[in-house]
């Protein structure tokens, strides 16, 4: 079964990373100091990656950046972080909104704060659909 796992070796050198930082800072940092050694450990292992990628306007009048995805890895992973005591379905919704932006496929979905990481698949319902059709 995990055979269809979407970008499997890559999503995999990615969590081990994740725990890495989870075990080198502990629970109780922020999402930009997450960030910090997330990106440094990223850039030790030669993986290439946009931090706080910008995502284009979702409809008129809306001002540029208001959306911004913590980190694109490789141009076909996002990967957002959290630091709350649990996730909620915005967090879900959230990482589909920024899916269905950048139409890709997978989003790893991070939350440092619990007392082991979490780290979730979400995938993008639009292009599900697209292939299954």
């Amino acid at each position: 079964m995990d055979d269809k796992l979407l970008y499997k070796d890559l999503t995999y050198e990615l969590r081990g990373h994740l725990f890495a930082v989870q075990n080198e800072l502990g629970r109780y940092r922020n999402e930009k100091q997450y960030g910090d050694a997330f990106e440094q450990r990223l850039n030790e292992a030669s993986i290439l990656y946009e931090r706080e990628k910008v995502l284009s306007e979702s409809f008129a009048g809306e001002k540029s950046g208001r959306n911004r995805v913590d980190f694109l890895v490789e141009q076909i992973i996002v990967v957002e972080f959290k630091c709350s005591p649990c996730l909620s379905r915005d967090d879900y919704f959230q990482c589909q909104r920024y899916l269905a932006s950048l139409d890709l496929d997978l989003c790893l979905l991070v939350n440092f704060r619990p007392r082991y990481l979490v780290v979730r698949r979400i995938l993008n319902p639009n292009r599900l659909k697209k292939d299954n059709q």
